[in-house]
């Protein structure tokens, strides 16, 4: 569950490294996140090798899609799912997605959701 100051991981190549939630979005008084959930996070840090081409900067206020929670939720099939980090994807304000490619497992999840594409960037899949 991701709530307001959470630090994040970004699983994609947008350039950002780490990011911070600033606000949970969709709903009155909204207390958490979880997957699928979209966040106003903030940039705290950029990796080092797309620094100089990156899209974003330090300081920047963005918004994230929630992919991977370090809290189990139960998927389609009832079955547990958690991962080992909090991770984020970055997202443009028409929701479109800023990097191209995302790293490790997405939950199948998002097969069913306004964000199929992920489904076709992600390069493993967690039922």
């Amino acid at each position: 569950m991701i709530q307001k100051g959470t630090f994040l991981n970004v699983i994609d190549n947008s350039g950002a490294k780490e990011v911070c939630c600033i606000q949970v979005t969709r709903g009155y008084r909204k207390r958490y996140a979880s997957v699928g959930d979209v966040v106003i996070v903030s940039i705290k840090s950029l990796r080092l090798k797309r620094k100089k081409f990156a899209r974003i900067k330090k300081g920047d206020v963005s918004r994230a899609l929630v992919i991977r929670t370090k809290s189990l939720q139960k998927s389609y099939t009832q079955e547990p799912i958690g991962f080992l980090e909090n991770g984020v994807v970055l997202l443009s304000r028409q929701n479109k997605l800023l990097g191209t490619r995302i790293f490790g497992a997405v939950p199948q999840k998002f097969r069913f959701s306004k964000f199929l594409r992920i489904m076709s960037l992600a390069s493993g899949f967690v039922k």
